[in-house]
């Protein structure tokens, strides 16, 4: 029974991964810039790529690939009912009281006078940095340590975070964690066990079902109730004592922090010290509280002893103790951070900020009204820019909306620079699909537009260049007229916007806007992105000439020195052209 219970909650979590990155693309509508002529020759390009890759790979592909939603046919046809949460025993709780004496506090406390009203904020770039500065965090604190992610995999890395929870939680530390449920295993052995400990709670978000339902009632609701489960909290957020958080686009996984060697996310978090704190927290604590929160002995109810902590305890002391030697070494661990912030020593940028985040209000379908504060901020941001916008977003969706603001901005002398993530290197093809048909009436009001390799040059420059490994985009930052720098876990799709639960900060900052550009800069050089761009009309005429049909798109860059150009979506490979075409085509609407 328990494996078939995996099996199934396997492939639910299967079905509700492919039907979100499907219902990413609510509503895609070509703009009316594409012409039929345009869509034409995108659907034979598709096709042209897929058939290239056919004959490279015949003879040597084995195996194939099937829609998950076959395994549905035989689904009962009536609707799970999810029971409340608050049909579970859950205490409201909330964040430590301003004023309650901690170091970290005492320590900002005494900066106040020097910087009035404003934050202090660093960038983390840097994988390996981003992770070395929670665990610094968490062995920093002294009353609450509040973790809310989107993902948390229980991995290398994951391991040592929540290591230095469990050690946090022994010192008397107050943990809360919570986790979205649409990527989270519910038989997660160790997590429901650090669940059990006096001093952590687990609460998951937004659950499919609970365990008194069963297996079957969760893979029930993956595919009867998309409008609601699709809907998905995708904040991230760190927070200690209520003094220092660190947010932006990283999820817990080795992937995000430089430490697995098949697939690397190149991302940026931001800390952030002072008022916007409270706010942060005072968000958490809205989520924690909802009625989409649900304590993880709903979902698991095995019962777990002293004995079981203990066991898991070892496992992860030994893990610890295995690849913490390098962290240990590093300056944020030879002194106390609280020294360090008071020393200045770890390097804040002092600015006024803004905090803009969802409630969880918008997950419900029953809120088509709903205004999301992220999405209106950013908005206002650009629609006011003078001089310049600047976009890092790895799925990136413009829509008609989008299209017409970039053409009005854009006479008035703004100037659009835009890096989003190659076909070959994102891990959404669906939203690929729908941003690709924008390309070219982009291109054609002046925006520089660039896409992000897989296959990454062997230095590191500025954290968003990496190892050589499979390499996939997944910053969220926007810059606006190099002054102002927003930063968090929104892209710009419509997921983001309009679906999933979201968190920025706007930083009103041009040293913070200068890093942020300088890391753009690095990141569009040649052997790092294509630089996507409108084929020269000479060449068009030569390629109709020739009976060739004609790419409206070329992509340039340098592999090994060497420069390349291509007529179509480069290293992409036969899957993936292929399922950008039938995603293009499909007639996707709000529900599924």
């Amino acid at each position: 029974m328990r494996g078939q219970r995996a099996n199934d909650t396997n492939l639910a979590g299967a079905i509700m991964r492919w039907a979100h990155e499907l219902h990413g693309c609510v509503g895609l509508r070509l703009p009316v810039e594409v012409t039929l002529a345009d869509r034409r020759a995108f659907l034979i390009h598709s096709w042209q790529g897929f058939v290239r890759r056919v004959r490279d790979l015949a003879g040597i592909c084995s195996g194939g690939r099937a829609l998950v939603l076959a395994a549905c046919l035989g689904l009962p046809a009536a609707c799970a009912t999810r029971p409340p949460a608050s049909d579970f025993k859950r205490e409201m709780s909330f964040a430590l009281a301003q004023g309650t004496p901690t170091r970290l506090g005492d320590v900002l406390e005494a900066r106040e006078p020097a910087h009035p009203g404003e934050n202090g904020f660093k960038l983390l770039p840097i994988g390996s940095a981003a992770l070395q500065t929670r665990l610094a965090l968490a062995n920093a604190a002294q009353r609450t340590l509040d973790m809310q992610y989107y993902i948390a995999a229980e991995d290398d890395t994951g391991y040592l975070v929540f290591n230095a929870a469990l050690r946090a939680a022994d010192r008397g530390v107050r943990v809360r964690f919570l986790v979205d449920d649409l990527n989270f295993k519910d038989l997660s052995d160790v997590m429901a066990t650090l669940n059990a400990h006096p001093n952590i709670e687990v609460r998951v978000f937004n659950p499919f079902a609970t365990a008194s339902q069963g297996p079957m009632a969760r893979l029930t609701n993956a595919v009867t109730n998309l409008d609601s489960l699709t809907r998905r909290m995708h904040n991230k957020a760190l927070i200690v004592d209520n003094q220092v958080a660190v947010v932006g686009g990283r999820n817990l996984g080795d992937e995000y922090f430089d430490a697995s060697p098949n697939v690397v996310f190149r991302d940026l978090d931001l800390v952030v010290a002072g008022p916007l704190v409270s706010q942060i927290s005072a968000s958490f604590d809205l989520f924690w509280n909802s009625e989409e929160s649900y304590p993880l002995r709903a979902l698991n109810t095995r019962q777990f002893d002293r004995a079981d902590i203990e066991r898991v305890r070892k496992d992860l002391d030994a893990h610890w103790q295995k690849e913490f030697a390098d962290i240990a070494n590093k300056p944020l661990y030879q002194s106390p951070l609280s020294d360090q912030l008071a020393r200045e020593a770890a390097g804040l940028v002092w600015a006024p900020g803004e905090l803009h985040v969802d409630t969880p209000a918008k997950i419900d379908p029953a809120n088509p009204d709903y205004e999301s504060p992220p999405a209106r901020r950013l908005g206002q941001l650009v629609r006011a820019s003078q001089s310049s916008v600047d976009v890092i977003s790895p799925y990136f969706v413009p829509h008609d909306e989008g299209i017409g603001l970039v053409e009005q901005l854009t006479k008035r002398g703004v100037h659009f620079r835009i890096l989003t993530n190659s076909l070959a290197a994102t891990d959404a093809v669906a939203v690929h699909a729908g941003y690709s048909p924008y390309r070219v009436p982009l291109l054609k009001l002046g925006v520089e537009l660039y896409e992000f390799k897989p296959l990454e040059t062997s230095v590191r420059v500025g954290g968003l260049t990496g190892s050589r490994s499979h390499a996939s985009l997944h910053a969220k930052a926007y810059v606006i007229d190099r002054k102002i720098a927003v930063i968090g876990s929104m892209n710009l799709d419509r997921r983001s916007l309009g679906l999933n639960t979201e968190l920025t900060v706007v930083v009103h900052s041009p040293v913070i806007a200068e890093q942020v550009e300088k890391m753009f800069e690095r990141a569009i050089a040649p052997d790092v992105s294509y630089h996507v761009t409108l084929t020269p009309d000479v060449e068009l005429s030569q390629m109709r000439a020739s009976g060739v049909t004609p790419s409206l798109l070329q992509w340039s860059t340098d592999d090994d020195g060497i420069h390349r150009v291509y007529n179509y979506d480069p290293d992409a490979g036969l899957w993936r052209n292929f399922v950008t075409g039938i995603f293009f085509m499909l007639p996707v609407r709000d529900q599924l």
